[in-house]
């Protein structure tokens, strides 16, 4: 059985439509469950904004995982851009409890761009931890870092928002969810929370947990998985309650509290959203981020070998660099962020291009679906061809 698919596409996008139904009718002949979103805007102007699913809506709000980082570090931006925090001072200028453990050199450059080594901790979070960034910032400081500060990367996947949050709050006395509200999300009314109000859970959709085929549960089992791998900690399986990422968002203190590495609730408007505001006009209001700011943020910083992932990865500043890690065909400079249950958010300031995808099951093998791959080139053809 396959699904309506909902929604409207501009002129010139009709074949974006196309892909995204052949798509569904392809994932719902597997898995009649599918739900799902996707929304784009070129220059700020809304031009595709469809789903799909037995009851998924336009407004339907899920987890998005690790693309709440985009949020996050777009924060970060806005504050370098207004000259509150400098990327080339020390952590230790803002939060000097940080340089336990031979920490204090570290820049919030090299922070921000995954190199600090304090991936967890040894003995890991508690689920009320997990949730709580100021907890998180409180035990990394103490942490002796897995590796030499600056001399090498890997994905702090559970816990960078929490390092970055804690700057920005001893730089501004404001929480990062609170600079987030304040200055991105209610002026542009994002379906794109840190931190769910009460208001719109009714509108949430519980996380699906993966449902892999035979072939990919061998492949999964295969991996090197052990209790206490560098990976094994940065997502807190090593603790005395293991973290289950997959089911994370339905977890009502995650929604609530909004941590900002994992805890976002969002539509794929929001996503679309957020990276449109940030690099276009929208609605007679400037990009928040100047040419040049958006191109440090987006540029490299971290490449090559990612010590927690085991594979190669870029990064740039809080964002990922989204043409090298997942989408070869965008414009250099493009950042965003994807996220485990297969979402995917970018800007690709050259075509002027903002992407957002949500799915409601954990997607296999966990980062940006597969399908992100023909959806964002379709769209991407289409708004180089309509400018």
């Amino acid at each position: 059985m396959t699904h309506q698919i909902h929604g409207t596409v501009a002129d010139g996008y009709e074949a974006v439509r196309e892909e995204f139904a052949a798509f569904v009718a392809e994932e719902t002949a597997q898995r009649p469950d599918y739900e799902g979103q996707l929304c784009a805007h070129v220059h700020g102007r809304r031009v595709v904004d469809l789903w799909a699913g037995q009851e998924a809506g336009a407004d339907s709000l899920y987890g998005v995982y690790s693309s709440t980082k985009g949020a996050a570090h777009l924060v970060v931006a806005l504050l370098v851009q207004d000259g509150t925090l400098e990327l080339d001072r020390k952590v230790t200028y803002y939060w000097p409890e940080f340089a336990a453990e031979g920490k204090g050199q570290l820049t919030l450059r090299e922070l921000v761009a995954h190199r600090a080594g304090v991936v967890g901790t040894d003995t890991g979070f508690s689920p009320q931890e997990l949730a709580d960034d100021r907890q998180i910032a409180e035990r990394l400081a103490d942490q002796r870092p897995f590796w030499r500060p600056g001399t090498a990367f890997g994905y702090h996947g559970l816990v960078i928002g929490a390092l970055t949050g804690e700057v920005v709050r001893r730089a501004t006395g404001r929480t990062l969810q609170e600079v987030y509200e304040e200055r991105v999300r209610a002026p542009y009314g994002l379906d794109f929370f840190l931190g769910l109000p009460a208001a719109h859970e009714p509108r949430f959709r519980t996380a699906l947990p993966m449902a892999p085929t035979a072939e990919q549960r061998a492949l999964l089992d295969s991996l090197p998985n052990g209790p206490h791998t560098l990976a094994a900690i940065a997502f807190n399986r090593h603790a005395a309650e293991p973290t289950d990422l997959e089911l994370l968002p339905n977890d009502p203190l995650i929604r609530a509290k909004g941590p900002a590495s994992v805890g976002g609730v969002a539509s794929a408007r929001g996503l679309a959203g957020l990276y449109a505001a940030a690099i276009s006009e929208v609605e007679g209001k400037a990009p928040l981020l100047k040419e040049d700011t958006a191109a440090e943020f987006g540029q490299f910083h971290s490449v090559g070998y990612d010590l927690v992932a085991r594979a190669h990865k870029s990064y740039g500043l809080g964002f990922q660099a989204t043409a090298d890690t997942w989408h070869p065909f965008l414009g250099a400079g493009a950042f965003g962020h994807s996220g485990a249950g297969g979402c995917q958010a970018f800007a690709d300031p050259r075509s002027g291009l903002a992407y957002g995808y949500t799915r409601r099951r954990f997607a296999f093998p966990g980062g940006a679906a597969a399908e992100n791959n023909r959806l964002a080139a379709a769209v991407h053809r289409a708004a180089l061809v309509t400018g």
